[in-house]
């Protein structure tokens, strides 16, 4: 019998090799710009949320994969993401590529929501600040989806369309609800 926790938290630490990867690949990439300092940056937080993952899966315990051909399989797909850069500074694989990474740090915000709610049920799962952590993942998912759409003009057209009455710039919820609210809300 297979440990689902194990199995998922494990998906998520070969996840976070693959952000790793992503990110080392857009910081060679864009080393002198504004969007290779953010991968820096980023990847030094990504890389402490690994730390605090691989605690709580020693905790947890091992899953039945075999972690290395998982991490494997991650680079050779993030390899495949080809950061292909034109003219104006962007190309499309850097608009993928940050897309997949804003993406995968959204599973990450999940994966802290969801934790607490299962050690309400598994004793394994230590007592860390998730909310902490999850706060920290939506802060990255904000900044990789600006990265991200700093891209979209330059890739897909020239300039934002005049709309009356409204600005061409896009507006960012500062936070997504959390699920411990959502929780609240069913218990009342």
């Amino acid at each position: 019998m297979t440990d689902a926790l194990a199995s998922y938290l494990h998906d998520h630490l070969a996840g976070s090799h693959f952000a790793v990867n992503l990110l080392d690949s857009l910081h060679d990439q864009y080393r002198d710009e504004e969007l290779g300092a953010f991968a820096l940056s980023l990847n030094t937080e990504v890389k402490q949320d690994q730390q605090t993952l691989q605690e709580i899966i020693n905790r947890v315990g091992k899953a039945q994969l075999d972690l290395t051909e998982a991490a494997g399989w991650f680079a050779e797909k993030a390899s495949q993401i080809k950061l292909k850069r034109d003219k104006s500074g962007g190309g499309l694989g850097t608009f993928e590529a940050l897309e997949a990474l804003a993406l995968g740090i959204r599973g990450k915000w999940e994966l802290w929501q969801a934790l607490p709610v299962m050690r309400e049920y598994d004793a394994r799962i230590p007592d860390f600040d998730f909310e902490k952590l999850a706060t920290r993942a939506d802060d990255q998912f904000l900044q990789a989806e600006e990265q991200r759409l700093r891209f979209a003009p330059t890739l897909f057209g020239k300039a934002p369309r005049e709309r009356s009455g409204s600005s061409p710039s896009r507006k960012y919820p500062s936070r997504i609800s959390r699920t411990a609210d959502f929780r609240d809300e069913e218990a009342g």
